[in-house]
């Protein structure tokens, strides 16, 4: 596997974006929905990476920054192809790695509440994230679930 920096610019990421964009939709009511767009995703406080198997792209995720400290985790999303093979564990330890080596205090995301989002509740527990009152600007909201991760030695 290679994770790459990604511009975005490709098909088959913008493609996987779309997907996950149409399942938030799906899954949460639209003021629930805080998965970034395309040009959001695109901002200088935004690293955006691709995970591929040689010209397969088997995933993406994110960190936006949010202060000299704290990053939030964006657009994690497994291509269906590749769930169930260790593709985000890989990926969001490259991140966390990441988030430590710009020198982050606080790793933090939010995720959805619904039954469709428990892989993703056990992905961040698994790698020592837990559950947090809502933070940067979200508020408490029922579809929600926040969790952070103390990068602090």
């Amino acid at each position: 596997m290679n994770i790459i920096i990604d511009d975005l610019q490709g098909q088959a990421i913008q493609a996987l974006l779309q997907a996950h964009l149409v399942d938030m939709n799906a899954t949460a009511p639209a003021d629930s929905v805080h998965a970034l767009d395309l040009t959001e995703l695109q901002h200088q406080t935004v690293t955006f990476w691709s995970i591929w198997d040689q010209y397969q792209l088997a995933g993406c995720g994110a960190i936006k920054r949010l202060d000299a400290t704290t990053a939030e985790i964006k657009s994690m999303r497994t291509a269906n192809a590749f769930r169930g093979q260790g593709i985000a564990s890989q990926l969001l330890q490259h991140i966390i790695s990441h988030a430590k080596a710009q020198g982050y205090q606080q790793l933090s995301l939010e995720t959805g509440s619904m039954a469709f989002f428990i892989p993703s509740h056990a992905l961040y527990a698994k790698h020592g994230f837990i559950e947090c009152p809502p933070f940067a600007d979200y508020q408490p909201d029922p579809h929600s679930i926040f969790m952070t991760l103390n990068l602090l030695p």
